[in-house]
């Protein structure tokens, strides 16, 4: 069992945005490390899911500090281009990582395959892998989506990535339109780590207002069930 607090950790990503977005969630008692205080460059992503792309980066990082390194990898997945652009989504954004670049590209996509898409709700969702690594070899992960649709326009100066054109279900804003300290992709339940209290057997009632909507998450820790059982209090 793991049951001693993380005291302090490593942020395993040299995307200045998702250092950001992570950071934020932890507790002020946790001392946090970025890439860039190593000096280190990212490992290929070379996994088949958002999962084995988060469990490179976790170990690589780790293993490279000596620290436990907490690392993610995300995306988005479009329903009308077959998933795409999925586990490639920074990629689209070529070596820069531009993405404005990314979202003209999604745009030129949909387009391809249906010339009046920007009339229709075109389905998609954010993916979240978490995974964290300790330097013993001990590793916890976990992943979670928020469903909704694709804007015909950009729209919203917060966040990164697609997060201009991505609208959640039950809202009128895009991730790119809202608050930032009330945007449900943090990441959707499944960043909420600095809610989380004891390792096993706990249900947290977490609440995030957006405008009138309330979004209710319940995550019910066990051996068999959810498994992403870390605590840093």
């Amino acid at each position: 069992m793991l049951n001693k607090k993380i005291k302090e950790i490593l942020i395993g990503t040299n995307n200045v945005g998702k250092l950001k977005e992570i950071s934020d969630l932890l507790p002020n008692s946790v001392k946090i490390f970025s890439t860039k205080d190593f000096k280190l460059k990212s490992p290929k992503e070379n996994g088949k899911s958002f999962r084995q792309n988060s469990e490179i980066k976790a170990k690589h990082f780790s293993k490279k500090t000596k620290k436990i390194c907490l690392a993610d990898d995300s995306g988005l997945e479009i329903d009308l281009i077959n998933g795409q652009p999925g586990i490639f989504s920074a990629r689209w954004g070529g070596k820069n990582n531009n993405f404005n670049k990314a979202i003209s590209r999604v745009f030129r996509e949909l387009y391809r395959k249906d010339k009046k898409w920007m009339e229709k709700k075109i389905r998609a969702r954010f993916i979240c892998a978490l995974t964290i690594y300790w330097p013993s070899g001990k590793i916890i992960n976990s992943e979670g989506k928020v469903e909704g649709f694709i804007s015909n326009k950009k729209k919203g100066k917060n966040g990164f990535g697609y997060d201009p054109i991505f609208i959640p279900l039950k809202s009128r804003l895009t991730f790119g339109q809202m608050n930032p300290k009330k945007n449900i992709k943090l990441i959707t339940g499944l960043m909420l780590i600095k809610k989380l209290k004891n390792f096993f057997n706990i249900v947290i009632f977490y609440f995030i207002k957006i405008k009138d909507m309330i979004y209710f998450f319940i995550f019910y820790f066990k051996y068999t069930y959810f498994t992403f059982k870390f605590i840093f209090f």
